[in-house]
């Protein structure tokens, strides 16, 4: 962020001295505002203003000392200019005191204010831009402590949700059951700077309709029968936060149409009132459903699916990051033993390799139940996954299954070279080339044009 993309808020009650000076600023190339008093600035003042404050001290109403103590007490690091009159030095060494930038003595020459405020707007740019590195630094340690992996699949999706965090942006979820779509919402909105608000979740399926407008726009005492005092809806509750709308594609289709008009609005209105309230939250909805599919078959408004669109996030599901399984679930598994008070026992190469070969059509929230029997001695990895209903498989089969993997993630580690994908994987290309022609299809293709084409018709 640089100095022309900040503002300036000038506040002068001398309507001529005001014009002239916001005049002369805007000649430099700089965002300005005027103001005729501090009463009408203040609301402008907020924690993280992206500008600087330029105060006459003379105000009619609160003074210009009185502004300089008010703006710091919003935000100590906002660079506040007093304007003060000729000889004046007394009031200007106060100021200072009280934590002003800097200061300028009437009269002064259009170049003189050009140059003390492009100087404390630079000192703005750099603070901001420390600031935003700071909080994301400190976001990306905590995400990676509960986003959990090494795999190139999620290193991509912390640094997605890390970059959409700080906006305001409406974001769709799309991920299979169990791939942690409730907690992606939870990272969003804790590195965000919704935080300080509430996080408000809703599971579009999992209450009657009869409820579920209620539920989410709120009611007045009255609105119906049982209605007995009123009631603060989900909306409302995430004033200032985030809304989470998990299995959105179960959204009856005529609440979708009032959803729809919330969201682009940004207001609605309790059950039962006629008065219009601001819809100040982030919307993240989630789901496991192709929700243009849905639309298609006139089940999901695409209207609706558009509007939530803004941003979409895809998880990935677990067989597609096999090498983040280990890490997983040594985690789950201290987790568990924490919770269940026992001792972690010790994971065996036997584990690991059921653990490796198993298609986890429960993703990550299958292997947290795994690491929670295991901890409590009712898994032990010898039969695989025939206590849990699986079709067993041939040592073969997971084998070559395994290989698959390892192949497509080695693939898609160096952006579809094979040549890459043979060193990384520590075999000559001609035996890489030799394993994709006998085992068959990948799982999913190289998201790069770089591999050769002949490494892909072998596949």
């Amino acid at each position: 962020m640089t100095e022309h993309e900040l503002e300036v808020l000038f506040v002068e009650d001398d309507p001529a001295v005001r014009l002239g000076s916001t005049q002369a600023l805007q000649l430099a190339g700089l965002r300005v505002t005027g103001f005729g008093s501090a009463e009408q600035v203040l609301p402008r003042v907020v924690p993280g203003f992206a500008g600087v404050l330029v105060t006459d001290v003379r105000l009619p109403g609160m003074d210009g000392l009185a502004l300089l103590s008010r703006a710091l007490q919003i935000d100590p690091t906002l660079p506040v200019i007093l304007v003060t009159g000729h000889g004046d030095i007394t009031m200007a060494v106060q100021a200072m005191r009280l934590g002003a930038y800097d200061f300028l003595e009437k009269p002064f020459s259009p170049d003189q204010l050009t140059e003390v405020v492009q100087r404390a707007l630079e000192k703005r740019a750099l603070s901001l831009e420390v600031d935003q590195l700071r909080r994301k630094l400190a976001g990306y340690e905590s995400i990676e402590a509960r986003l959990i992996g090494r795999s190139s699949a999620m290193q991509r999706l912390r640094r997605l949700v890390l970059d959409v965090a700080s906006s305001d942006a409406d974001v769709l979820i799309l991920g299979e059951t169990g791939t942690g779509k409730e907690l992606v919402a939870r990272c969003l909105h804790d590195c965000g700077r919704r935080r300080e608000g509430n996080f408000a979740a809703i599971n579009c399926g999992g209450m009657p309709e009869a409820l579920f407008e209620s539920e989410m726009f709120g009611h007045e005492a009255g609105a119906f029968t049982g209605a007995a005092r009123r009631r603060i809806g989900k909306i409302e509750h995430a004033r200032g936060g985030t809304l989470f709308l998990d299995e959105i594609e179960t959204m009856p289709m005529n609440l979708q149409v009032k959803m729809l008009r919330a969201l682009q609005e940004r207001q609605f209105e309790r059950l039962g009132s006629n008065e219009l309230r601001p819809m100040d939250s982030r919307v993240v909805a989630a789901t496991k459903a192709d929700l243009l599919q849905a639309a298609q078959a006139q089940k999901f408004r695409d209207d609706l699916y558009y509007r939530l669109s803004v941003v979409v996030l895809h998880l990935p599901p677990l067989r597609e990051r096999r090498e983040d399984i280990p890490l997983l679930f040594t985690h789950f598994a201290m987790q568990a033993a924490l919770r269940h008070g026992r001792e972690q026992p010790a994971v065996a190469p036997h584990h690991l390799q059921a653990l490796m070969a198993h298609a986890w059509p429960g993703n990550v929230r299958e292997l947290r139940n795994i690491a929670d029997r295991f901890v409590l001695g009712l898994w032990d990895g010898e039969e695989g996954f025939r206590s849990l209903a699986q079709e067993p498989r041939s040592l073969d089969e997971q084998m070559a299954q395994f290989e698959r993997y390892l192949i497509r993630e080695a693939l898609e580690a160096c952006n579809g070279s094979a040549a890459a994908a043979a060193e990384r994987l520590g075999v000559p290309r001609k035996t890489l080339y030799d394993k994709m022609r006998r085992l068959g299809p990948l799982d999913a293709a190289p998201s790069d044009e770089t591999m050769p084409r002949r490494a892909l018709r072998s596949a």
